[in-house]
């Protein structure tokens, strides 16, 4: 009874399978008449149940009967596509490909995968659905993100694999390979933000436009608020952005400490979680106090994926990660708080990858942690300061006083937790 019950589950989670594609075929092609349509749900969620059948059947017999089943759809498939063609001039093959992948699908649920075949039905249903707003993305790319794209694939599957995975130079402090795969982190978080803020950011406001800009740069946004904010009355919607894309720095050192040293987070985050709710929640007030004549400025960030732009920050990190060891052999853990402080005037990805991976041999954690929280504040204080040199420093005050007020909450905790 055991067996039964557990082929009826297989059974049912191929009709599924079938079902949820053929809703949303049926769906897509609910214009259409009757007859015109080559498949709907009836069909789909037949190919579904016929994929699951088979594998159960093949365990029996042999798998040569979920070949010969596999062939029978396939060719099935083929013969509705050109019928499709020379009724309707249709060149398009995704119904095609649909039916053999629902039928696949279905023999995998079939064969136990219940939950890892559901959730790639779940992939084609979204695949399939999002058809308008994936061609009207592709229609948006440009050349030089193109291009960007494949600087991006030469970077980390061309070069990263090449590279020697071992230490040179005093205190074997450069690894080349880890040393660009950091650069390959970085700039895919930047890639994404890039893309995020052309798609989403410049559309939906201030606010929106600020997270994802700080993605890519939270820099290049501050620049760009200041820029808009030089000849208004009014700062408070520019310096809510300049808050709320610094704020989306912190969230970018959990993710690059995470991957790189993960033993750091439980003494890293409550901190950070303090300077960046502070440092939100200063900019959520800020956007609050906005005046209705204040019209949302539309950030450009220049397409961050640049080889030379790749190299350079290779250069820095290197750099970053060699006078950090020699700061901590030459002058202890004050050299360590130094370098920090000096790297976060510039940035704060190369110091927080660096001391993240010293912390897991060369240094204690709690001095990483530090390390971290100070170039995150001298990080954050210098993109206030820029703001207020170019926008005016009177009308910036608010700005700075909540950035001070946020770097004093961000060190005072941290010197308590560790």
């Amino acid at each position: 009874m055991d067996i039964e019950i557990e082929i009826i589950v297989h059974l049912l989670t191929s009709l599924a399978i079938g079902l949820l594609i053929g809703i949303e075929r049926g769906w897509s092609g609910k214009k259409e008449e009757e007859g015109d349509r080559v498949a709907g749900i009836r069909t789909f969620s037949l190919i579904g149940l016929l994929g699951g059948i088979s594998a159960i059947i093949s365990g029996i017999v042999g798998m040569w009967i979920l070949g010969i089943a596999f062939a029978a759809v396939a060719a099935m498939a083929v013969a509705s596509y050109i019928i499709d063609v020379r009724r309707h001039q249709d060149i398009g093959t995704t119904t095609a490909y649909t039916k053999i992948l629902t039928f696949s699908l279905g023999a995998w649920a079939a064969f136990g995968y219940h939950l890892l075949a559901l959730g790639a039905t779940t992939l084609v249903v979204a695949l399939l659905g999002l058809k308008p707003v994936l061609h009207k993305w592709v229609k948006g790319i440009e050349t030089k993100e193109i291009y960007a794209g494949i600087k991006l694939l030469i970077i980390s599957v061309v070069l990263l694999p090449l590279l020697p995975n071992q230490g040179y130079g005093p205190w074997e402090a450069i690894n080349p390979r880890w040393i660009w795969w950091m650069v390959v982190l970085i700039s895919g978080i930047s890639f994404v933000g890039y893309f995020a803020i052309k798609y989403v950011g410049n559309r939906l406001g201030t606010l929106v436009t600020s997270i994802t800009g700080g993605l890519a740069s939270s820099t290049a946004v501050t620049l760009s608020m200041a820029n808009f904010a030089r000849n208004q009355d009014t700062k408070s919607l520019f310096m809510a952005g300049v808050m709320i894309a610094s704020s989306i720095m912190f969230i970018r050192i959990m993710v690059e400490v995470s991957i790189v040293n993960p033993l750091l987070i439980p003494a890293l985050w409550i901190p950070v979680a303090v300077m960046f709710l502070a440092v939100l929640s200063g900019g959520l007030w800020l956007l609050s106090k906005k005046s209705n004549d204040d019209h949302d400025p539309h950030i450009e960030i220049e397409n961050p994926l640049k080889l030379m732009t790749a190299f350079k920050f290779g250069f820095f990190l290197a750099v970053i990660l060699f006078l950090s060891i020699a700061m901590k052999e030459w002058f202890g853990d004050e050299g360590i708080y130094l370098i920090s402080i000096i790297s976060g005037l510039m940035d704060v990805d190369a110091i927080t990858l660096s001391l993240s991976r010293l912390a897991i041999d060369d240094i204690d954690d709690d001095v990483a942690v530090l390390g971290i929280i100070l170039a995150s504040v001298t990080n954050t204080m210098t993109k206030g300061f820029i703001f207020a040199f170019i926008a005016g420093f009177k009308k910036s005050l608010q700005l700075l006083g909540l950035m001070i007020f946020s770097a004093i909450l961000g060190i005072g905790t941290a010197l308590i937790v560790i």
